[in-house]
């Protein structure tokens, strides 16, 4: 009885590393990785007044599941704007092709194969701060998977937008959440990093 009891023990313990080694091998990368993102805090339509936006969220879910470094594109431009405002300001941006200005500055790009990029969709696409980072820099012969953060639209045109701004550039498919559901919704995020050849 000791004998199978010993027995079984060991095959649980093998049971439990081998799983433990699946997921190191499914979330660990073999390139350097970068998780470029905007995200807005503040008044967000269906979460209302938010600390933490949620492209913020899922960019920190992306960076704990893959060891990616961060840039985030910050602009206080739209701090304190209620919801509607908000909308207004973004579709006039979007209408007049606008590149509105970020803090900050990405250093060491060369470093990072795979770049991860997300934000809000905004009018069917990224906002018009992140076509300012595009603009300023260039992306051209990375792996650069897009993510939003949205309530209906998807992933919007982000995507083509991306393929258009890096036209040799290997953009992917991406990912989308719907940002009421960013807060609960890790292991969807999880679920699409480990589907990635990474």
């Amino acid at each position: 009885m000791r004998k199978l009891i010993l027995t079984i023990l060991a095959g649980v313990i093998a049971l439990a590393s081998c799983n433990a080694q699946t997921t190191k091998k499914a979330t660990n990368m073999n390139k350097k990785a970068l998780v470029v993102f905007f995200s807005h805090a503040g008044d967000n339509y269906s979460v209302g007044n938010i600390k933490v936006g949620n492209t913020k969220i899922v960019a920190d879910y992306i960076s704990e599941l893959t060891s990616a470094d961060q840039f985030e594109i910050v602009t206080h431009k739209y701090d304190g704007m209620a919801y509607k405002p908000l909308c207004d300001l973004a579709q006039d941006e979007q209408i007049k092709d606008e590149r509105p200005a970020f803090e900050g500055k990405l250093e060491n790009l060369d470093q990072y194969d795979v770049i991860f990029i997300g934000g809000p969709v905004w009018w069917g696409t990224y906002p018009q701060v992140m076509f300012t980072f595009f603009d300023t820099y260039d992306l051209n012969g990375k792996t650069i998977y897009p993510f939003t953060t949205h309530e209906g639209s998807g992933l919007g045109s982000c995507v083509n937008d991306l393929r258009a701004a890096y036209p040799r550039a290997d953009v992917k498919k991406g990912f989308s959440i719907y940002g009421h559901e960013v807060r609960t919704g890790k292991s969807k995020v999880e679920t699409w990093i480990k589907s990635l050849e990474l």
